[in-house]
């Protein structure tokens, strides 16, 4: 029987609610059943995972719903009551003597993951959490609501895409000059909230004894098995070997083009024909998908039927809609929900092979057995996500075309290279903004500049004064609803790249691995679920310069 989106359903928690089910657990660990107390207390978190997951995808549908606004108020006023009564059985599980046993029940990694959790949250802090995702719901809802005009059409920022890399420069910089006037118009609210939110990261961090948020920023990211300096290394490693070699693409895009400087407007267009669209509309995508799958494996293949069938796809751009794509998920049925803002560019391709690879992922390990392993941590998921978007390389003829499809590759190959130096200076940014927790908001656009003069020396905004003066950040998500959610893409990329290469040599091992990848789930930290797949951490020596250099050969860079 397919399951259905329309089908799921979930009851609304309240105080009284959250109190009698963790009074059942209490009981049954009262009485000595732990396997019995870790069963009820496991259906009790993925229904409210799956209740908490459809009122913020809701909200995500129609930012300008006002009973989808409420209701993820409401959601947001009662998390940190949820997030209370969740850290106290935590802390009650782990100080019993018997940790052995609890290992043996619950897992040794969960039992990991609880002793960092329980240094995220406390009831002390449970005002500033909740502000902190009204916060981020404003931020949201502000960009969602954009409308701006391009070519005398008015578009919202999803819109923009295709003007923004229309083989016309003038649009390009139409486009972006559209883009920027709406961030200058909004300058000083983002500027608000964002100072809000880094004083209230940093106020909960000291009510929970760290000097800054950094720390416990990467505990609420369950970052168990590498730290700052970690990725420092990585940052460093990013800046000497790819920095430059992007800088010579974007020289020879110059030059192809026979421009005088090659301006901001510029680096989105990678092609020189033009940067390869999908070969029809939402629909043609879709159903080409489903033939792409059914190339590819059954498995792949069954499981996107589901999701076509069952309404767990919403993908095309709409007024009040959310930007951006996510995946989400309901595990009180072990369903993924894929939402993306379809734009009629190459976007589209990637967005969807993205996400799909997230919810295929979740689909596989729905069989865990408990909740804290259906997702591993965020630098691990996104290496099912960017995986699936180059294992699905050798097919993009369906979604693109068979004339377009050596084209697409090469753009996706670029893009990702030129990704990387903007990616760790979105993380870099964010170490900096947190260890200066009282930096002014125009030392936070200085810090952005410096920063973007190391990682993307090449940059030139030309007239555009918004991202000139430092700016460019404020229209990334991630830093404002998800802090030091970026890191983990670079990582991921790199590893990604490794599967890549793998199935260039050997396409059915590479899938193999891949599957059995997913159905781990959050079984293991980061660097065991790579090592897992037969794969090299991007930590390790070399790691990053080897899956460079193979993307780059093949570009013949």
């Amino acid at each position: 029987m397919t399951l259905r989106f329309a089908e799921i359903s979930a009851a609304r928690p309240d105080k009284d609610s959250l109190a009698a089910q963790h009074a059942a657990i209490d009981a049954r660990l009262d009485a000595g059943d732990r396997p019995g107390a870790l069963a009820l207390w496991d259906t009790a978190r993925r229904d409210y995972d799956t209740w908490s997951s459809l009122v913020h995808l809701r909200f995500a549908q129609d930012t300008t719903d006002k009973d989808a606004v409420a209701a993820r108020e409401y959601a947001d006023a009662l998390a940190p009551e949820a997030a209370t009564r969740e850290t106290k059985l935590k802390e009650r599980l782990l100080a019993e003597a018997d940790r052995p046993g609890l290992a043996a029940l619950a897992g040794a990694h969960a039992v990991s993951l609880w002793e960092t959790d329980i240094t995220t949250f406390d009831p002390a802090i449970a005002a500033e959490t909740e502000e902190e995702s009204r916060l981020s719901a404003r931020y949201t809802a502000l960009l969602a609501g954009a409308k701006v005009t391009v070519r005398g059409q008015e578009v919202n920022l999803s819109g923009l895409a295709p003007f923004a890399e229309d083989p016309d420069r003038a649009i390009r910089h139409e486009a972006e000059t559209a883009r920027w006037f709406f961030f200058a118009e909004n300058g000083e609210e983002l500027d608000s909230i964002y100072d809000q939110l880094v004083g209230l990261r940093t106020a909960m961090a000291r009510k929970l004894g760290d000097d800054t948020f950094t720390p416990l920023a990467y505990r609420r990211m369950r970052r168990l098995d590498y730290g700052p300096a970690d990725v420092a290394r990585y940052r460093e490693a990013v800046a000497r070997h790819v920095t430059p070699l992007v800088g010579r693409i974007l020289e020879t895009r110059r030059a192809t083009h026979g421009w005088d400087r090659l301006r901001y407007w510029d680096e989105a267009l990678i092609d020189p024909a033009g940067n390869p669209k999908p070969a029809g509309d939402h629909d043609m995508l879709v159903g080409a998908a489903q033939q792409m799958f059914a190339r590819m494996d059954p498995r792949l293949a069954d499981f996107y039927a589901m999701m076509r069938e069952g309404g767990f796809l919403d993908l095309k751009n709409r007024p009040g809609k959310a930007g951006g794509g996510f995946c989400t998920s309901f595990p009180s049925v072990g369903a993924p929900f894929i939402f993306a803002n379809f734009n009629g560019t190459h976007h589209d391709i990637g967005v969807f092979t993205h996400e799909m690879g997230h919810a295929f992922q979740c689909w596989e390990s729905r069989h865990q057995p408990g909740v804290d392993y259906l997702w591993p941590t965020m630098e691990a998921a996104e290496i099912h996500s960017m995986g699936l978007e180059y294992l699905t390389h050798p097919h993009m003829g369906l979604l693109v075309g068979d004339a377009a499809a050596d084209r697409y590759r090469a753009m996706h190959l670029i893009s990702a290279l030129a990704f990387l130096p903007y990616g760790v200076c979105v993380d870099h940014f964010q170490h900096e903004v947190y260890a200066n927790p009282g930096a002014t908001p125009a030392e936070r656009h200085a810090m952005w500049q410096r920063l973007e003069r190391l990682y993307m020396p090449w940059t030139d905004y030309g007239d555009l004064a918004y991202p000139a003066k430092g700016g460019r950040w404020q229209a990334k998500p991630h830093i404002y609803n998800s802090p030091f959610y970026y890191i983990d893409y670079t990582l991921a990329l790199c590893v990604a790249l490794q599967f890549w290469v793998w199935s260039r040599r050997d396409s059915a091992a590479a899938l193999d691995a891949y599957v059995a990848l997913c159905a781990r789930g959050g079984s293991m930290p980061f660097q065991a679920l790579v090592a897992s797949a037969g794969l090299t951490s991007p930590f390790a020596a070399g790691a990053l310069e080897a899956a460079v250099a193979e993307a780059a050969a093949v570009l013949g860079l």
